[in-house]
């Protein structure tokens, strides 16, 4: 029997009839899975298609457009008689059961399904709705705050999450009139649309930069890159490291702020990080002077390279600072793009060591390392283009996560 559930805190116009809280067994009937593992998918060809429980956890939204989603395969071809009543339709929602952790009951409703049968594969639940529902309300709702935190005390596991189809059983599914629950679905679904193309837009930048970056370097036992900037056309210049820069360790600064080494952002104020660093002031004065244009070696430097400072300020004395002798004759941010470059990165191994998380550089060793580069004419023009390429992928960055941010106020006070 329905009851009578709370309103949410936002509303579309025209909209005040109480919500229906009825029982998940009420509102769903559970369909049947396989246990197919990725060995037995494939990319290619087969006569029915697969959902995943790891592609539910990683790659699908809350709602799954199967046309678009590149659904597997499945391999043997006797599979699909076996689930003839549990073959997929559009408004089916399929669970997750497994996770390592409280993602685990991750939900998916399918909107649009390929043109061969899909059935529910491994650690998944599907289940039917009983009766209709707006479309891409349940996708939503069900992976919202309101519904997901009833799963929590229901969960399973210490080391790998579970959730079962008995907890499912135990919860409570609220929902609007069919009218409003559209109204819900389809402004979500275009929030997911918008977050979807500023996601590519990111990504193809990303990746658009490391292509730049592998071919505006000269790679190993090269002295131009396979790609230049008009009217530069010189060699480029192989030298130790050590001949372009010096180690510096100026201390006795108690008074600069102090300084955190990140891997992507580079020297950030510690004050801006984020996390507190407890620490005894008093020990300030041995911290050592970073001034702009500087570079760190640090404790993750094995991952994400040499951070480049904008800042004045002191930094850990364990860490080692470095920079330019000739700073006229160098960008410091044509170096920044390189230390930070995967490609570099990747060489570091040569002068690194330790184990796991215990790896640390030898300085010395990479001053005795070679490095190529340009006329600082060439350096600046390189520079300039990958600062663009930071500004327009920190944009899309930014825009990804302000609309990300209001999705989750939506889910938030959008449902009870």
């Amino acid at each position: 029997m329905a009851e009578q559930a709370k309103v949410p805190a936002i509303r579309f116009a025209g909209f005040t009839d109480p919500w229906e809280q009825r029982k998940f067994g009420d509102c769903f009937e559970f369909l049947k899975s396989n246990t197919l593992s990725r060995a037995g998918l494939n990319g290619e060809n087969g006569t029915a298609r697969n959902v995943h429980y790891g592609d539910i956890l990683i790659k699908f939204g809350d709602c799954l457009d199967g046309e678009r989603s590149d659904l597997p395969f499945i391999t043997d071809d006797t599979v699909l008689p076996k689930y003839a009543g549990s073959i997929l339709r559009e408004g089916d929602v399929i669970f997750a059961d497994t996770a390592e952790d409280e993602t685990a009951g991750k939900c998916v409703e399918l909107r649009k399904l390929p043109k061969e049968p899909t059935i529910s594969g491994l650690h998944t639940i599907p289940a039917r709705p009983r009766f209709p529902f707006g479309t891409g309300y349940l996708g939503h709702y069900l992976n919202s705050d309101a519904y997901h935190r009833q799963l929590l005390p229901l969960m399973q596991g210490i080391k790998v999450i579970s959730v079962s189809k008995a907890a499912l059983q135990d919860t409570q599914v609220r929902f609007p009139g069919l009218s409003e629950q559209s109204a819900i679905g389809a402004a979500l679904n275009e929030i997911d649309s918008l977050i979807t193309l500023h996601q590519r837009k990111y990504d193809k930048l990303v990746i658009f930069k490391k292509s730049m970056l592998e071919k505006m370097f000269p790679k190993d036992g090269e002295s131009v890159p396979e790609i230049r900037f008009a009217g530069f056309t010189d060699p480029w210049e192989q030298r130790k490291a050590s001949e372009v820069f010096q180690i510096v360790d100026d201390r006795g600064h108690p008074t600069l702020p102090v300084l955190s080494a990140t891997q992507n952002q580079g020297m950030i104020y510690r004050d801006d990080s984020g996390r507190y660093i407890g620490h005894d002031e008093s020990n300030e004065i041995g911290y050592k002077r970073v001034l702009p244009g500087d570079f760190v070696v640090h404790l993750r430097s094995f991952q994400g390279g040499f951070a480049h400072s904008q800042y004045e300020g002191i930094t850990s004395p364990a860490y080692t600072v470095f920079r330019a002798k000739e700073p006229t004759s160098h960008s410091d941010r044509f170096w920044k793009h390189w230390f930070m470059s995967e490609h570099f990165i990747a060489g570091l191994s040569t002068v690194t060591y330790g184990i796991r998380d215990g790896r640390s550089i030898s300085v010395d060793e990479f001053m005795n390392t070679f490095l190529a580069f340009p006329a600082v004419e060439e350096q600046a023009a390189i520079s300039r283009l990958f600062d663009y390429l930071d500004d327009l992928i920190t944009l899309h960055q930014r825009k990804l996560e302000l609309l990300q941010n209001i999705k989750k106020s939506l889910l938030d006070k959008m449902f009870v």
